[in-house]
């Protein structure tokens, strides 16, 4: 994966045509994608950050909703797009770590994107619905050692589809891909709610996905992939299980635009992130549910993307995983 810098931005020989191009941009509202559905821990992320970010902007952002296969479709959509700053996505750890991790076919490299910043991590907690029977992990693996078990996810190749596999894995079952059964869905919210209908057994999904549902005493947590317990989650963390790789398990938040976005663009981004991302509203909102604000640069967020990769492609090595279709 290709590092960026902002050297030309800052460069005293272009200095005047930076600025110039700076000062025309935006001359309208930005189309920003969302690649996965309404309710899950990306929609979430992108609609609180969404009003402080706009007012930095100082244009009307114009968000969307574009699903299907995994985040894949957002995706592409992104990637295919002129790269002058007027259609940007919210990447995922899904759409831009574990689904290029997972899928032999997908039809972008992380080198079709720019990353302007990474500027949200969350954990990821297992959580049934509160009539299931299941009060703990112990609990799930052992119905999932009887047969019938499914869990939720926002896509194959997701981020979901992974955790479930591999929370399983280090609990003890030998071959998670044939004893629970995967049910992919549309998105974050989507693959929340099959559990509340009892669709599926068991869910492993960001936290911020899953704190409205928790409480109000709709879904039980059963444990937190963390080292540290995450509020409004009063459940065991994976650390406290004996599971410390469980901690490889976290999900982010980033914004990219296609390859070739201008140093100028990238630059200017940077400038409106800082600002919203000290909005104390945003802030709380997030660190209500688990998430850690933490601002990255671009050369930042592309060596942490890049190290997310390469954890979870030596985890679908390891379960078997790849999708070679």
């Amino acid at each position: 994966m290709k590092l960026r810098t902002l050297g030309s931005a800052i460069a005293v020989g272009v200095g005047v045509m930076a600025g110039a191009a700076m000062a025309e941009y935006p001359e309208r509202p930005i189309n920003m994608i969302i690649p996965y559905g309404a309710g899950g821990a990306t929609d979430i992320s992108a609609r609180t950050i969404a009003e402080p970010l706009g007012t930095a902007v100082g244009q009307a952002l114009v968000m969307a909703n574009v699903t299907g296969a995994g985040g894949a479709t957002g995706s592409v959509a992104v990637q295919n797009a002129k790269p002058d700053g007027y259609t940007m996505l919210f990447a995922r750890v899904g759409s831009h770590s574990v689904n290029p991790a997972m899928k032999a076919t997908l039809p972008y490299t992380l080198d079709d994107f720019r990353f302007v910043t990474v500027y949200e991590i969350n954990p990821v907690a297992c959580a049934v619905r509160p009539d299931s029977g299941i009060e703990s992990m112990d609990d799930l693996i052992a119905k999932v050692n009887e047969g019938g078990v499914s869990y939720s996810s926002s896509g194959v190749g997701s981020l979901l589809h992974l955790a479930g596999a591999m929370v399983l894995k280090e609990f003890g079952v030998e071959n998670p891909l044939e004893q629970a059964t995967h049910i992919p869905q549309k998105g974050g919210g989507e693959a929340a709610t099959a559990v509340l209908n009892g669709t599926a057994t068991f869910i492993c999904t960001n936290s911020s996905a899953l704190a409205n549902f928790v409480a109000n005493n709709q879904l039980k947590p059963l444990m937190v992939t963390t080292q540290d317990p995450v509020e409004g989650f009063d459940v065991p963390t994976a650390n406290d299980l004996g599971k410390p790789r469980l901690n490889q398990l976290v999900g982010w938040t980033g914004i990219a635009g296609p390859d070739g976005l201008p140093d100028d663009v990238a630059a200017i981004w940077g400038e409106w992130m800082a600002t919203a991302t000290q909005d104390a509203k945003f802030r709380e909102t997030m660190e209500s549910v688990g998430s850690v604000i933490t601002l990255m640069s671009p050369d930042e967020a592309n060596a942490f993307i890049e190290e997310q990769y390469n954890t979870f492609k030596a985890l679908v090595d390891e379960l078997g995983m790849r999708v070679e279709g």
